[in-house]
């Protein structure tokens, strides 16, 4: 019997889902963002469509971090207290891992298994070294999600990719026809597969030739989701060959690199019969970037399920009968009236208001924009204060303007940082000037935060310097609750603006690559204050049923289209079940 039995019912997947971070629930804090909550939003669809899946990432102790904000502005880490014997169960199974520095690591797994909206079931195993008789380091491997220096983090790497094979098979799960890899984290996935695939020595005297390599690329699927080249995982080859041991040879390494470092990226690559970016313009950066691949793209969806708030999930079932069995039957909310729309809004508007302290004075009658994601330097959150003035003037020549403020920097990325320090001085300095705009910057960014804010406001924000934003899904959550998208085009606004209908773009398809850092962001935040002044605030506050025709459109048209269900279906299509 090849199936597993896992809580005595038989598991028998055939694909394979490997990500370095998988984002369930708060209360398991195993993702930084994004990606994380991507990929658990990927799951739950596969669990939704009944798709035979399996998911891989690795267990982290100390979480990503809780974020605080000190009184000078600064973001300060702390540890996350939790329990996975809480929320997990522990799986009896475990394997030797001896491909990190050639000892012996025992490897243990927690799983929860995700029930789908038709009852089927997803498992999703989380790896962890943290076991008794593992050496202290060894253990340390499963503290934190991306802490520690290069050589620790491939490591980290080696036990997913490899240990998360190997773990696997284990558990008996041998008809496992794709092997999907969330990012190049989990690309020496690829060198168990080698390892698995060895030609006959009898037949060539070339070591490098005694590998099916061919028959690893049948196997595997590869998605990428960085357009920025540092943000590829790269380790120098005398620190590969120290920290991995394993058959396959360093010459052979090198080769499927194609670099004179281990570029994880063009490994997984190499090594895959598909590989996509997330959304239609990061395929097209992707395969400039990587003209040497095949490179298709399927836009990043959102788990419709986990994301829409009880107020808009009540509007659906009575307009929109079908949006429980596929989210594209959320094309009938154009038949809302604007003002039952709006009042659910409203509510969701107030739980968000209950998160700020009363003493900023936020007013739900007030126009008010959200900006949460990673800060990181691209993602630009202080572009709304490059004209303080500007930013004055626009409240004071209105009835008011609210602007809340999330997202948390990486631990080393000191720029990142301080942007969140910027944006603290900047509320500092203009808080006193007008009692029309108020502003606060919300610590500890997280799903559940992230849950209430993307519905919470009335304008989302996102001014990335293009094309540096793959695709972005904290807007596609807000579309879901009706919130209209003011963004720059690029990602998946690209696809998803339909301007004033859906939301508004920040000035056009132009890059300003030619022009000074200075210069582009001047004429970006320059588009931003036109914008607003021109078009968002006056149909704020002068034309109601207007914005809430926006609403409608934008849960009608963006909404149906962008949800994970629709993107799983085209990973099947184009990728899954393709030779």
């Amino acid at each position: 019997m090849n199936s597993s039995i896992i809580e005595d019912k038989l598991y028998d997947p055939v694909i394979a889902y490997f990500s370095m971070e998988i984002g369930l629930d708060v209360r398991i804090p195993t993702y930084s963002g994004g990606l994380g909550i991507l990929a658990g939003d990927t799951l739950k669809s596969c669990a939704d469509l009944g798709l035979p899946t399996v998911g891989v990432t690795l267990l982290y102790r100390q979480g990503y971090f809780r974020q605080e904000i000190d009184g000078q502005g600064w973001q300060v880490e702390r540890p996350v207290e939790w329990d996975p014997a809480q929320y997990l169960k522990l799986h009896p199974e475990k394997i030797v891992l001896r491909e990190i520095e050639d000892r012996d690591i025992l490897v243990q797994a927690w799983y929860t298994l995700y029930r789908g909206t038709r009852g089927f079931q997803v498992p999703i195993f989380f790896l962890d070294t943290a076991v008794e008789g593992n050496r202290e380091e060894d253990q340390a491997l499963c503290s934190a999600l991306y802490s520690g220096n290069r050589e620790f983090r491939l490591k980290q790497e080696i036990l997913l990719g490899i240990g998360g094979v190997k773990f696997l098979r284990a558990l008996r799960f041998h008809n496992l026809r794709t092997f999907h890899m969330n990012e190049g984290h989990s690309s020496l996935l690829t060198v168990e597969l080698l390892r698995e695939n060895q030609l006959d020595l009898t037949e060539t005297w070339d070591e490098n030739n005694r590998w099916d390599l061919e028959a690893v690329r049948k196997q595997c699927v590869f998605t990428t989701h960085t357009p920025v080249a540092a943000g590829h995982d790269r380790f120098p080859f005398d620190q590969v060959e120290r920290v991995l041991k394993t058959e396959i040879p360093i010459s052979l390494l090198k080769e499927l690199s194609g670099e004179d470092q281990l570029n994880m990226t063009t490994l997984g690559l190499n090594l895959s019969r598909f590989a996509n970016g997330v959304a239609k313009r990061h395929g097209e950066v992707s395969k400039a970037m990587f003209p040497l691949h095949q490179i298709d793209f399927i836009t990043n969806g959102i788990h419709t399920y986990t994301w829409v708030h009880e107020p808009f999930s009540r509007l659906f079932d009575r307009y929109a009968h079908l949006w429980r069995e596929d989210p594209r039957y959320l094309r009938q909310a154009q038949v809302i009236p604007e003002g039952e729309i709006w009042d659910a809004h409203m509510v969701c508007k107030k739980e968000l208001l209950r998160r700020i302290p009363d003493e900023y004075g936020f007013d739900p009658d007030c126009l008010t924009l959200g900006f949460a994601r990673r800060a990181a330097a691209y993602k630009r959150a202080n572009l709304l204060f490059q004209d303080p003035d500007r930013l004055l003037e626009l409240a004071e020549n209105s009835p008011g303007l609210q602007i809340v403020y999330a997202g948390k920097a990486h631990p080393k990325d000191d720029a990142g940082k301080a942007i969140i320090h910027d944006i603290h001085e900047k509320i500092l300095e203009l808080k006193g000037r007008s009692r029309k705009l108020k502003i606060i910057y919300l610590p500890d960014y997280t799903i559940d935060l992230g849950f209430v804010l993307t519905a919470g406001v009335d304008v989302w924000v996102n001014n990335p310097i293009r094309p540096y934003e793959a695709s972005g899904t904290s807007g596609m959550k807000a579309v879901l609750n009706g919130v209209p998208n003011l963004s720059i085009l690029d990602g998946w606004w690209v696809e998803g603006c339909i301007e004033g209908v859906t939301g508004w773009a920040i000035g056009d398809l132009d890059t300003h690559s030619e022009l000074p850092d200075t210069e582009r962001d001047a004429i970006d935040a320059g588009a931003l204050y036109t914008k607003l002044e021109h078009t968002v605030i006056p149909l704020y506050y002068h034309d109601r049923d207007g914005w809430a025709s926006v609403m409608r459109h934008a849960i009608a048209l963006n909404a149906s289209q962008f949800h994970t269900q629709r993107q799983m279906e085209q990973y099947v299509t184009k990728a899954y079940f393709m030779r």
